[in-house]
């Protein structure tokens, strides 16, 4: 029997948010027909962050609880694990999704305030623990509960792109996320779909963004793109190509789509998906970037090994935030930061002032010798391959940048929030800023 084509749902959002959320689950028979037997539905937001851009927008999350709502959901939860450095206690109330939670009466779950479960996965042959919450409701009790993606539409400096499919790396605790944040990251987003996939993805496409994930607020004009649509479809590989696409992207450009694809998990061939409203894919589809723009002070000198210097990994994780903390804080320059295998002796023998290195293999080759020339003081290193705390916490040390500029949070009630986090068993990794 020939295998039937997956069906992708393009709506435009315009000036009513509601309809189009709602023209995004009729061809699959409404919200009401997706309820699982339990009644309840788990909505995994992205909400990678505080900072303007990088996270669901709140109103589509609004839009998407109150329409299952009305079908008849008994209970709702918004539930995300936000990226290393941060709390998603803190995230949630400072975009805004947890006054969405409030009104709506959702609930919200922070997942790094959850117990630890770990999975083994088979191509990159190693555990990584897993929040607990999300392994005993949308693993052991899959056929109960519907489990929805609702990614946002961006770019991506490590991965390409970040839709339903990069989405669930924030189910993987934050201290499980430094190993194999490299060469082997796209392995692991793969082998994580193998184990878990939702049962409906929602791209929020009201704006996309061009550089990278996490963009620095001082280019946001030229780095966030008005799409105005949302994409939609109950096969989330099918829904990540065409979400792609309209960034420029095929599924060979984007690893780990591709290796999804080679499963045979999903559709990944846009000739295999029926687009509802295709005409939006050709008027709205960009050509975007996930390179940064290398926006640094001009007196930071960065030196790059030939070999083990992983975009997915501890070159973008400290490229990104350099380029932040320069373009949005005022982060000063003055320093040399090194990564990666491979950097000729002569040019690290020739750093004179402070240094940071960034990741394993550039510790490994001269973290030794530079702390014997240089002293400690003037020596930095984020060990891992994405250790982001540390990464924070040095780039802060060395641009001469205010950790408290970081949170547009009022610092009391910061700390309320992270005493409450702490509370609560969090295993979120925060840098040692203060």
């Amino acid at each position: 029997m020939k295998k039937r084509n997956a069906t992708v749902v393009l709506a435009d959002t315009g000036t009513d948010l509601a309809n189009a959320v709602r023209r995004c689950f009729e061809p699959f028979g409404g919200a009401g027909a997706l309820i699982k037997s339990s009644g309840d539905v788990y909505l995994k937001v992205n909400a990678v962050d505080l900072k303007p851009h990088c996270y669901t927008d709140p109103a589509v999350i609004r839009e998407t609880v109150l329409l299952f709502t009305a079908a008849g959901a008994r209970r709702i939860y918004v539930i995300e694990n936000c990226t290393q450095s941060n709390f998603t206690r803190m995230v949630f109330a400072a975009t805004g999704i947890r006054a969405v939670c409030d009104e709506t009466g959702a609930v919200p779950v922070c997942l790094d305030e959850t117990g630890a479960t770990p999975v083994f996965l088979n191509t990159t042959e190693q555990f990584a623990d897993i929040s607990s919450f999300v392994h005993e409701r949308l693993v052991e009790r899959r056929d109960e509960n519907l489990y929805v993606s609702i990614p946002k539409l961006k770019t991506h400096s490590m991965t390409s792109v970040t839709l339903s499919i990069k989405n669930q790396f924030g189910f993987v605790h934050q201290a499980s996320r430094v190993a194999d944040h490299n060469y082997r990251l796209h392995m692991r987003l793969a082998d994580l779909y193998r184990i878990l996939r939702p049962d409906f993805a929602l791209v929020d496409g009201i704006i996309a963004t061009t550089n990278g994930h996490y963009i620095a607020e001082g280019n946001a004009g030229r780095s966030v793109v008005p799409m105005g649509l949302l994409v939609a479809g109950s096969d989330p590989l099918a829904v990540d190509a065409v979400a792609a696409g309209l960034m420029g992207y095929s599924v060979d450009d984007v690893e780990h789509l591709r290796l999804c694809r080679k499963t045979g998990i999903g559709t990944g061939d846009l000739r295999r998906i029926d687009i509802i409203n295709k005409r939006l894919y050709a008027e709205r589809k960009k050509k975007l970037t996930h390179e940064l723009l290398d926006d640094f002070p001009k007196d930071l000198v960065i030196l790059r090994g030939k070999e083990r210097c992983c975009a997915e990994g501890c070159r973008r994780n400290t490229e990104t935030v350099a380029e932040v903390f320069h373009r949005d804080h005022g982060g000063r320059g003055g320093f040399t930061i090194i990564m990666g295998k491979g950097i000729p002796h002569e040019q690290v023998n020739a750093i004179a002032g402070p240094v940071h290195i960034a990741g394993g293999c550039a510790i490994e080759e001269h973290a030794h010798a530079l702390i014997a020339r240089l002293g400690k003081k003037k020596v930095t290193m984020s060990p891992g391959c994405n250790n982001l705390p540390d990464t924070v916490y040095a780039l802060c040390r060395h641009m001469r940048v205010s950790p408290l500029r970081l949170v547009p949070v009022n610092p009391l009630s910061s700390l309320a929030l992270l005493a409450g986090a702490k509370a609560r068993g969090s295993r979120a990794v925060i840098p040692k800023l203060l």
